[in-house]
């Protein structure tokens, strides 16, 4: 079959841009879930850190149904299918708020983050499939900026649109029980509002995908997924995980995520002890100083790679995300803070050239190859915990960016690995199994 033709390839890569926006504007607004949700159950924080565990556990639960989905229904039925537990979770919200019920909060966010793991899974490799094979990774971190954007705007909007202004700690303390509960409950319902919107736009765009047609990679007779005969889920996992840039890609993902979440979800602690502003202050450094430092940084990068090879740039963006952990470690003051800005522009390219890299050359294991990269992003759930391990033992957050230091020396051994891998190898697609047909 021919290829697409250029005008239907842009509206497709259009439309899956704007599902690199959406899930990270609803994974920007957990910074603002936690303390919302923290307030109106009075948690303790380690309850209210379960806000993340669900979102990150779901990815390690989904990714590996969502490749298979792919293999069976193809990128098309997998993101309708994203997009429809991503809109049902998305209204959940609406019971969550009315019965006041924590685990129904934490439930809903299970529900969005599967439908976020079917997404992504499927979107990344495929915003790759779009267009020449040579400029996959640039296309993906261009893809990937406007999740970058989203990551600025969602702390500003989701602050003034949940955040609401309640009774004082004070206030409530002098309530009675019952009034307590029903000024919370209160509270907790101002994510309504934002969450029915969320959810109806998600379905507004899940029956656009149903109607539109998008190119499918062609399988070969003996290619699994041909005639409708799949592999088994563990012959095709081992396949992947035998594929080296894999197997170094998920290594590297894991570290990576993990010190993104260390880096956002603690930034307000960090701001605040480490250079003495108030967590409003922080708050306003976070959404203006790393988001926008986010988006920059992945359209400043996705402008580089037209000169600079991929994997030559993770390597240097990684070196120098170390160097700045350590600034960070042992600085004082503002000087912290701009510090983590420094990270958070350089580690901006990170997640999307890895999962270019890794799945590039893959061929009829690009599917699980990119189940087994998403079921990665687990270290965002795990490696935050060390971080506030050491952060404990030392008394100190910021000796506790030792963490993020070690996560982006793997990324730095990831891109050497890929660079060597390069001078070795012209570049290949990152989907080889044949042309394009219509669905």
């Amino acid at each position: 079959m021919t290829l697409p033709t250029a005008r239907r390839s842009r509206f497709a890569f259009t439309m899956l841009t704007s599902l690199f926006f959406l899930w990270g504007f609803v994974h920007n607004l957990d910074p603002i879930l936690i303390p919302h949700l923290r307030r109106s159950f009075s948690l303790t924080v380690l309850q209210a850190a379960l806000v993340d565990s669900a979102v990150y556990i779901a990815y390690f639960v989904m990714a590996l149904p969502a490749g298979l989905l792919i293999r069976r229904a193809g990128y098309r039925c997998t993101i309708i299918a994203g997009l429809g537990l991503f809109g049902i979770g998305s209204l959940l919200f609406l019971p969550a708020a009315d019965t006041h019920r924590y685990t129904v909060f934490l439930a809903a966010l299970f529900i969005i983050a599967c439908g976020l793991t079917l997404l992504e899974t499927a979107a990344n490799p495929y915003a790759a499939l779009l267009g020449r094979p040579e400029r996959a990774t640039q296309r993906l971190n261009l893809a990937q900026s406007f999740n970058g954007l989203a990551a600025a705007i969602a702390p500003i909007v989701g602050a003034r649109l949940i955040l609401v202004q309640g009774p004082t700690d004070q206030q409530l303390q002098a309530m009675t029980a019952s009034a307590r509960q029903a000024a919370l409950a209160a509270e907790a319902a101002s994510v309504k509002g934002p969450y029915l919107v969320l959810g109806l736009v998600i379905f507004a765009i899940a029956i656009v995908f149903w109607f539109i047609r998008l190119p499918e990679p062609e399988r070969k007779g003996g290619e699994p997924g041909a005639d409708g005969a799949a592999a088994s889920a563990s012959t095709a996992i081992g396949l992947a995980w035998a594929h080296a840039p894999i197997r170094r890609a998920v290594i590297a993902q894991f570290f990576y995520v993990g010190a993104q979440v260390c880096v956002f979800s603690f930034f307000i602690l960090f701001a605040a002890s480490a250079a003495g502003l108030s967590h409003i202050a922080a708050a306003d450094y976070l959404g203006w100083g790393c988001g926008v430092a986010f988006v920059a940084g992945r359209f400043a990068g996705t402008c580089a790679m037209k000169y600079v090879a991929p994997a030559r740039l993770l390597l240097g963006y990684a070196l120098i995300c170390a160097l700045l952990s350590v600034v960070t470690m042992f600085a004082s003051g503002m000087a912290c803070v701009a510090a983590v800005i420094g990270i958070v522009f350089f580690m901006s390219i990170m997640f999307p050239t890895i999962f270019s890299l890794g799945i590039q050359g893959a061929g009829a294991n690009t599917e699980m190859g990119s189940s087994l990269i998403i079921m990665a992003i687990v270290g965002g759930a795990l490696l935050p915990l060390a971080f506030g391990f050491v952060s404990d033992i030392t008394h100190s957050i910021q000796l506790a960016y030792v963490v993020p230091l070690a996560c982006f020396l793997v990324v730095a051994w990831f891109a050497r690995t890929a660079l060597a891998r390069e001078r070795n190898a012209a570049p290949v697609s990152p989907l080889t199994n044949g042309a394009l047909k219509r669905v």
